[in-house]
This record gives structure tokens, sequence and C-alpha cells, in this order.
């Protein structure tokens, strides 16, 4: 069987490049992997992806599916139960961002109508497509990344600064940042 080219970037491992083949730079208009992919791009902030890829089906049980309503409602005893699971990154910091994050979602739904039609209207809608050769082009933020971080902390947001927000860009299809060669091109 023919090996299909990919981005420089993908490790040798079969759920980085399940992720990659199928999720990573694909729209998501979804206001729950929208939820998803924001909770775990700020969990990831000083680690590994595939730390978090790794993590994700336990992130996922322990923060209901992504229900971002019942996040919002986590109280004491839920920031107690997510703090002793194994299965999560348990940091303080970012488990009470991803509440937190929760109850500013929600406000931006309610503002917008969904989460999606905030997101995607800072691009009218439409992908950014780059056309880098290689994974050293590839910016670590843009002027656009800072833009929407700068909101979304001003909507209540953390975990959300331009590097973090650019990785959610990408990781959501509003950036594609497939190398020029790779079969997703």
């Amino acid at each position: 069987m023919e090996l299909m080219n990919r981005c420089s970037w993908v490790l040798d491992d079969e759920l980085y490049v399940k992720y990659h083949d199928e999720e990573w730079g694909v729209p998501v208009h979804d206001d729950k992997v929208l939820f998803e992919f924001l909770i775990l791009e700020g969990a990831q902030a000083g680690l590994s992806w595939i730390t978090i890829l790794r993590k994700r089906e336990a992130y996922g049980k322990a923060f209901c599916d992504w229900d971002y309503e019942a996040v919002a409602g986590f109280g004491d005893e839920d920031f107690g139960r997510l703090m002793g699971d194994a299965g999560i990154v348990r940091n303080r910091l970012k488990i009470k961002s991803a509440i937190r994050n929760a109850k500013a979602f929600i406000e931006v739904v309610n503002e917008f109508g969904s989460f999606d039609s905030y997101i995607w209207g800072f691009v009218d809608g439409k992908v950014v497509i780059n056309n880098f050769k290689s994974v050293a082009e590839l910016p670590a933020s843009t002027e656009l990344s800072e833009e929407i971080s700068k909101d979304l902390k001003r909507r209540g947001f953390n975990f959300v600064g331009p590097v973090i927000v650019y990785a959610f860009m990408q990781a959501i299809g509003i950036v594609d940042d497939h190398e020029i060669g790779c079969f997703k091109k």
C-alpha cells in the first residue's frame, strides 16, 4: 500500500496520524465540538498535543461529553472530582479555566445564536488557506489570532492567548495550514 504524503510534523503515532488525516484543518461548525477544541487547546498549553490526544477520551467523560451547559454548572464537588481524575491534566488553573470558559461560551451563544456564528464571523465564514512548504514556516500566532484572543479575553475567557487561539483556529479549520505536498491540500 502506498503511503500518503502528510505534513512533516505528523508523528509516527496512529492516534496522531488519524487526527491529522481526519480532523485537523477540517472546518467545524458544531458548537459542542468547538467547545471541545477550545478546552483541549487550553489544556495543551505547555504540553505536547499528543499528550492531550491520548487524554481526549477521558476529557470527554470528565466534561460531560462536552456539554458546555453542564460544565458551566460545575461547582466545588465537580472541581474536586476533576482534580482527582488522572485521565486529564490535573492543573488547577486549567480546570478552573474550562469551567469559566463554559460560562463565557454560553454568553457568546446567547449573544450570537451560536459560538459557530461568533468564531467564523472573524473570517466571514471562509477558510484562510495558507501555502507553507514546511513546518518551519508556520507562525505561532497571527494578527487574526491576536484579535480573536483579545475579544475572547474581553468576554471572560482565559487560556486563550494568541498562540492557543491560532492552534484552535488550525484545529477547527478556520485556518488550513497543511503543507504543500500534504494529501490534505
